[in-house]
């Protein structure tokens, strides 16, 4: 991608900012009921069943995660515990930033507006975004455009909202599946991948990779 400064900068906060740790907490929380050499398939198949909850008409991000977990236990024959899966929902406004974020953050932020779209509710993202260490100019969740990510009204909501064009934001996400690939099918050309190792990179996307936030300025020049 060749330089460019855009209007706004646009982030996926949960993995891309915030360090998400759903599959963290499933191994602490089921290393008891599911072998060691089994766990990584189980923390696929959780995350697997997050993205299918996500993909239907807007819910409440409590029932993504519960429904999620009970078809997750389901498949493996373990009893669910509403209890337990309360507690992944409570977690995520605990967790911080990647360490590279804040300060690859503060290098853009004097510059360019940062603006959060993400698949959080509206009592917990406010939490997570506190702690990342730059101001932001606007901050929009599923919750607010009644759609989750990668749906495309999610999008279309953020665009709205700012009363700007897809052609004058760069997104940036560490996820192809929940934000890249459907950014690209809305037209948004300027992407930014940045490789944390969840799941695969796929070129034909068109988007500049990055190891971390630090990687930000240069991408646009700063």
């Amino acid at each position: 991608m060749a330089l460019f400064k855009p209007k706004y900068i646009t982030f996926d906060c949960y993995g891309t900012l915030t360090r998400f740790r759903m599959s963290d907490l499933a191994r602490e929380t089921f290393g008891d009921r599911v072998a060691a050499d089994n766990m990584e398939q189980f923390t696929k198949d959780f995350a697997s069943y997050r993205m299918d909850e996500v993909l239907g008409a807007w819910k409440p991000y409590q029932d993504v995660v519960k429904n999620a977990i009970r078809r997750t236990v389901k498949r493996w024959n373990i009893e669910y515990n509403d209890a337990e899966a309360q507690k992944f929902y409570d977690a995520v406004p605990t967790w911080g930033p990647h360490p590279d974020v804040p300060e690859g953050l503060a290098k853009v932020a004097k510059e360019i507006p940062l603006v959060i779209l993400s698949n959080a509710s509206n009592d917990q993202i406010q939490s997570n975004v506190d702690k990342l260490g730059a101001p932001f100019h606007r901050v929009y969740t599923a919750q607010m455009a009644q759609a989750y990510k990668p749906r495309l009204p999610a999008f279309e909501y953020m665009l709205d909202n700012l009363g700007c064009g897809p052609e004058d934001i760069l997104h940036v996400s560490s996820s192809l599946r929940y934000d890249l690939m459907a950014a690209d099918d809305l037209g948004i050309r300027n992407k930014v991948f940045v490789n944390r190792g969840h799941g695969p990179s796929n070129p034909a996307y068109n988007y500049t990779e990055i190891q971390d936030i630090g990687g930000l300025a240069g991408v646009v020049g700063l």
